[in-house]
Parts: C-alpha cells; structure tokens; sequence
C-alpha cells in the first residue's frame, strides 16, 4: 500500500495520497488548494536508508555546534539554503544577496550591529 507525494505547481504545498495497490489509479488533486497541476516527488520515506547513512546524516548536522564553524564564512546561511532547497522552494533574490554579502564580510542590509 504505496503513499505517493506530490507537490502542486500552483500553490508549492506538498500533499500526500495513500494507495490500496501500486496498480490503483491516481488523479492528484492539491489538498490545499485543489489544482490538478501535481509533479510527482520522492518522499524521504521511500529512499532506503542504511545504517551508515543514518550516521552520515547525524555526523554532518554535528558540525554546526563545534567551536569555530561560523568562523568560515562559506558556512554562513547554510542552513538557510538547505531548507529552500529540501522544500523545492526557489530562494528570493535579496535572500540570496544578504547571504552573498554576509559571506563576503558585509553586514547584511537593514541588521544594526
């Protein structure tokens, strides 16, 4: 009993739709806002995980906690496009341009510091 995962073009939300077989039939409406404009996108769930890349995962969230890591610039706003891009979220233009120049020493327009 597959759950299949569809983003919809017009509103980006992601809805999901449980299946009784892999041979059922499936017309996508949004959950949101009901388009019938889906992509259909891998879930997390349905890549297989091993042992090994469970621990990867883990080790690499580690670093934001050791001394010195948001002393190396590349590493400012990292996270900040991880999650648009996880989501499938085009990220603005003056997001990416606060995190350009945050990285290149300037302090990010409209932040008093």
């Amino acid at each position: 009993m597959p759950i299949y995962e569809y983003r919809c073009q017009a509103c980006a939300r992601v809805s999901s739709f449980f299946l009784k077989s892999i041979n059922s039939e499936l017309e996508p409406v949004c959950a949101h806002c009901q388009s019938k404009d889906m992509a259909r996108r891998m879930s997390s769930f349905a890549m297989g995980k091993t042992v090994g890349s469970v621990h990867e995962n883990f080790a690499s969230g580690s670093e934001h906690r050791t001394p010195g890591y948001y002393s190396d610039p590349r590493n400012i706003g990292r996270n900040v496009e991880s999650a648009f891009s996880k989501y499938g979220v085009e990220m603005p233009q003056t997001v990416r341009d606060n995190i350009d120049a945050a990285r290149s020493g300037e302090t990010p327009k409209g932040l008093d510091l």
